[in-house]
């Protein structure tokens, strides 16, 4: 590992000197500056020798220059180099410092270009460290300020580094495809240390994936350009590889010899390592350090010579091991021909269902990435649209714009229905759907579901009729929201396929014992009604009569998808009977239990509540990268008379939280840099007490774990209801005040 680190300093210094000359300003050059290059420079070169103690110097002398000087650019890359040449001598820690250092430098001047290269080298130490999620976190930051400032020369690299990570995660086929970029990439700039690293790196992905004939292609293709280039540690990776290949392949001889290449070469590596620690030794890196340091790099000269003896025995060993297995299996092939063909039909038949099993799983599992990913993209610019409808609508807009207002919120609410819609279907079908079983009136339920949608019915001409079993009680214990949601739908379509007609819904009794209750639900319309082909396939999701009924009618086509799974649950059961051109009829039936009459609850208006507390001290800090949210969410606290500061990166609001005190923290996910989800666990090393809120686009169930352990008090879905979001606000802010103590 530390072989690797100086192979990766020192083309990380010449990487980055090609950069900094690139964007150089064209300003005249102060003795400062010139004295500041020639100290990088010398830095430089003292790498390639192996002085780093001297290196060190220089650069920390370079840093002096620039601080006197006050050029923020050049502290910014010497705080780089700085933590590269630290991460070499394994003091992680300060090389964590130095990079926020260079980061704060950079962003303050929009040095972007040299902040990518900060962001890419801080992914490094993260995954040295084994803290892989915030690497990749990093490396998808780097990535993005290389495109945004046209330096795509330098993402192969970091895609190579990307798909390091992702192979010690075990994701094979994120990593393939990774590693093909960088291949294109790297051909392209003839990044030829790239190109060959990535190509042997994807020779043992494809390996990996038992896809051994184009696994060996890239690693001799990788093998060739390394020799050629002299890079000798990726040549002693490719022999390793190669003989695992050749292994794999059952051609046991290429691999013997691949394996015993990688033993020489190992050897001789081995010496040129220990006199390069004791080269170390000698310059006095060791007191440089404090003992613990020191005592370290030594411990590591002696753990490498145990590791390379180990390696020699073991490989010894596989190597007469292998031996011995070849002549064997040669020796039974003949009479053991019919039962390993046998073996082999068996075994192909369990692959293949294993294989289809992990393709099942993997489909799961993309369909459930992808739904997060697409919800979460629909509804950040869903908020933005809600709210500042919201706004116009409550600003005394002109008449003539108010009917144009109301199109778009309708628009927005449509679309956010239609993204609730997926999401209830994947719930249904991920088994993730839980009941919230509470006392209720039916009878008052269903009226209020009739009346909500009476005035659709009324556009179409139509009248609804409710009936109600006299022999029913009214007040029950069940899901009374699941049972809201199974009659809008129903009772929407309904209206929806009837003109100029009638609907019919009713309660009836099926059957009771005690207060158990076996209900019946009719609703019943004499519209377009539905053929006996399409009937079967009405509750599959995204399924309507046909396309003409689709694009007349409009929907989604999950309405019926959700009312069944609904159903389901519900431990009821639906039936439809219907005839084209007579109407339909959806009858379903649940169990519910009998429970006397409940109190009605006052619903609480938490907008006057939080204007009745003490707002003096109150402050809220609102972390979102989007422009246009951080001003709708502004303005709505604004609205309530609660003043907040706003910040756009995870970092700032760390720093934001440690030196101020606020009483809610409003905390977006998604950002460049660190992710709301790390800054929490950040300001929770130090502040157990804050409300911290997650206000995020984020909503599938399989991820609220994550919101747990990073330490979020609770979630707000963006786009959010007034009324939910004043109700969060309104306990934190009161719970607070109650356990409020006088700082002296």
């Amino acid at each position: 590992m530390s072989q690797i680190k100086l192979y990766f300093v020192a083309f990380c210094f010449l990487g980055c000197l090609s950069l900094y000359s690139q964007k150089s300003d064209n300003e005249n050059i102060d003795k400062a500056q010139i004295e500041i290059d020639g100290l990088i420079t010398q830095s430089g070169f003292d790498v390639e020798r192996g002085e780093y103690l001297k290196a060190q110097n220089n650069l920390k002398q370079a840093l002096e220059v620039a601080e006197t000087a006050g050029n923020q650019k050049y502290q910014g890359i010497l705080h780089t180099k700085i933590a590269k040449l630290q991460y070499t001598l394994n003091d992680d820690k300060n090389a964590l410092m130095h990079l926020s250092k260079a980061a704060e430098h950079q962003r303050q001047i929009n040095d972007y270009s040299n902040l990518a290269i900060t962001y890419h080298i801080r992914g490094v130490v993260h995954a040295g460290l084994g803290d892989y999620q915030t690497a990749l976190d990093y490396f998808n930051s780097s990535k993005t300020q290389f495109e945004e400032n046209e330096l795509e020369e330098f993402i192969p690299e970091v895609l190579l580094n990307e798909a390091k990570v992702q192979i010690e995660l075990k994701n094979y086929n994120k990593a393939k495809s990774l590693l093909e970029q960088a291949i294109v990439m790297a051909r392209k700039y003839d990044e030829n240390n790239v190109l060959s690293s990535a190509l042997i790196q994807n020779g043992m992905v494809l390996n990996e994936l038992n896809n051994y004939d184009t696994a060996l292609q890239k690693t001799q293709e990788g093998l060739a350009i390394s020799i050629k280039g002299n890079q000798v540690d990726n040549v002693n990776k490719a022999y390793l590889i190669l003989s695992d290949i050749y292994n794999n392949k059952g051609n046991f001889k290429n691999s013997n010899d691949y394996l015993r290449k990688h033993i020489q070469l190992s050897d001789s590596l081995y010496e040129v390592n220990k006199d390069h620690f004791t080269n170390m030794q000698l310059q006095g890196i060791g007191n440089s350090f404090n003992e613990v340091d020191y005592q370290k790099l030594k411990t590591q000269i002696d753990e490498q010579k145990a590791e390379s003896n180990l390696t020699r025995i073991t490989t010894i060993l596989s190597i007469a091991l292998i031996t011995i297995l070849s002549l064997l299996t040669l020796s039974l092939y003949k009479n053991n021909n019919i039962r390993l063909k046998t073996n082999n039909m068996l075994h192909k038949k369990n692959d293949e269902l294993i294989v289809a099993k992990e393709k099942a799983e993997l489909a799961s599992k993309t369909k459930a990435n992808f739904l997060s990913t697409v919800t979460h993209e629909l509804r950040t610019p869903l908020y933005a649209v809600t709210g500042l409808t919201n706004m116009l609508l409550e600003e005394n807009p002109k008449p003539d714009q108010i009917p144009h207002l109301k199109s778009l919120k309708f628009s927005g609410d449509y679309l956010l229905t239609f993204i609730n819609d997926i999401l209830q279907i994947n719930k249904i079908e991920a088994n993730k759907v839980e009941l919230d079983p509470e006392l209720f009136n039916l009878k008052k339920k269903v009226e209020n579901v009739i009346a909500a949608l009476n005035n659709s019915a009324l556009d179409n001409n139509v009248k609804i009729h409710f009936e109600f079993d006299k022999e029913l009680p009214q007040t029950f214990v069940g899901d009374n929201l699941k049972i809201s949601q199974i009659l809008i739908n129903l009772i929407g379509n309904a209206i929806k396929f009837t003109k100029d007609g009638d609907i019919w819904v009713r309660l009836k009794k099926v059957k009771s014992d005690k207060d158990d209750y076996v209900i019946r639900f009719e609703v019943e319309d004499n519209g377009i009604g539905i053929s006996k082909d399409k009937q079967e396939h009405m509750f599959e999701s995204f399924s309507q009569g046909s396309i003409q009924i689709n694009r007349k009618y409009g929907g989604t086509g999950l309405g019926l998808s959700i009312v069944k799974g609904l159903i389901d649950i519900l431990k009821g059961t639906i039936y439809l009977k219907s005839e084209l051109g007579k109407g339909s009829t959806f009858t379903f039936e649940i169990p519910l239990t009998y429970s006397s009459e409940s109190k009605p609850v006052k619903k609480e208006d938490y907008s006057k509540n939080i204007n009745q507390l003490d707002l003096t001290n109150i402050k809220i800090l609102v972390v979102e990268d989007n422009k246009i949210n951080q001003m709708i969410t502004k303005k709505i606290l604004n609205k309530m008379n609660l003043h907040c500061d706003v910040v756009d990166n995870g970092e700032e609001a760390v720093e934001k939280v440690r030196n101020n005190s606020y009483s809610v923290v409003l905390m977006d996910i998604h950002m460049p840099g660190i992710s709301g989800l790390e800054a929490t666990k950040i300001i929770r090393s130090f502040d157990k007490e804050l409300t911290i809120f997650a206000l995020t686009a984020v909503t599938l169930e399989d991820k609220m774990h994550e919101f747990d352990e990073a330490g979020f008090n609770d979630i707000i879905s963006k786009p959010f209801k007034q009324e939910d979001f004043e109700k969060k606000l309104y306990l934190a802010l009161a719970n607070n005040q109650n356990s409020a103590t006088p700082i002296e």
